[in-house]
């Protein structure tokens, strides 16, 4: 059985402000953005050519609204892996990310926790 992982679905608020966040802010590629019907769209984003893929999906019930920026209850939810650990922190913090640590060093390597724009939990980690 050959199998690969291809997309996880963050919820949103908005489509443009998502893309516009995780496109300039964190920058990643914007793979796909087309419209299904008058309120939604298939909107996908990666940090990477290779990899899994985001798909923003426009919350759109009072239960999706809820879960926007909590999907993990509070901890960590993904993990975004750099060769470039100063270059890409540096970046983030002129963006205006928000961390909710400074960098540390770790056996695998370096670390830093910081949020998306909607309170999502991402580890910034340079392996050894």
């Amino acid at each position: 059985m050959n199998l690969k992982f291809g997309m996880v679905t963050i919820v949103v608020d908005d489509y443009d402000i998502a893309i516009s966040h995780y496109v300039t802010d964190l920058g990643f590629h914007l793979i796909e953005d087309t419209q299904i019907d008058s309120a939604k769209r298939w909107v996908v984003v990666s940090p990477g050519e290779e990899g899994a893929k985001i798909l923003l999906a426009k919350a759109s019930t009072p239960e999706q609204i809820s879960a926007i920026g909590n999907s993990t209850a509070g901890r960590v939810a993904f993990f975004l892996y750099t060769e470039d650990f100063e270059n890409v922190y540096a970046n983030y913090k002129k963006a205006g990310v928000e961390f909710t640590e400074e960098p540390r060093s770790e056996t695998f390597g370096k670390v830093v926790v910081f949020k998306d724009a909607y309170g999502n939990k991402w580890d910034l980690i340079e392996n050894r």
